[in-house]
């Protein structure tokens, strides 16, 4: 795969966005249940999320991150790059960190990436999530 060329001494190799609907996540919980929940998110994610007394929007927050990582790769989600192959860790003071499986590590790497930062934003309707690539 052809790559944009890097400016020189640029440090961002990949940015990646997504936005999604959260009732698209509350009717996923509703018809797939436990299925859905565990092809998409970490045991982890969904800890943290089923803790809180509506987790669709933290659910929804850390699907459309999932998606941001896939596009700053620039593979989708799919064999290069899967579901499973990241997930969103909180730091105490609340920040979003990224976490890559051994296979999501090896996606990275293809990109020439060694670690993501991660903005995650919800409201009642919509969530975010915005993804850096850096080297």
């Amino acid at each position: 795969m052809d790559f944009p060329e890097l400016p020189p001494g640029s440090n961002v190799v990949g940015v990646g966005i997504d936005q999604i609907e959260v009732s698209r996540i509350r009717e996923s919980m509703e018809r797939h249940g436990p299925a859905f929940l565990n092809k998409v998110f970490s045991e982890r994610e969904q800890d943290v999320c089923m803790q809180r007394a509506d987790p669709a929007p933290c659910l929804a927050a850390r699907f459309a991150a999932k998606e941001a990582v896939s596009k700053a790769l620039g593979t989708g989600i799919g064999k290069e790059f899967g579901w499973l192959d990241f997930e969103i860790e909180k730091l105490a003071s609340g920040q979003p960190v990224a976490r890559f499986s051994e296979h999501g590590k090896s996606a990275l790497a293809t990109r020439q990436a060694s670690t993501a930062l991660v903005s995650l934003s919800h409201l009642k309707e919509t969530a975010s999530a915005v993804v850096v690539l850096i080297k």
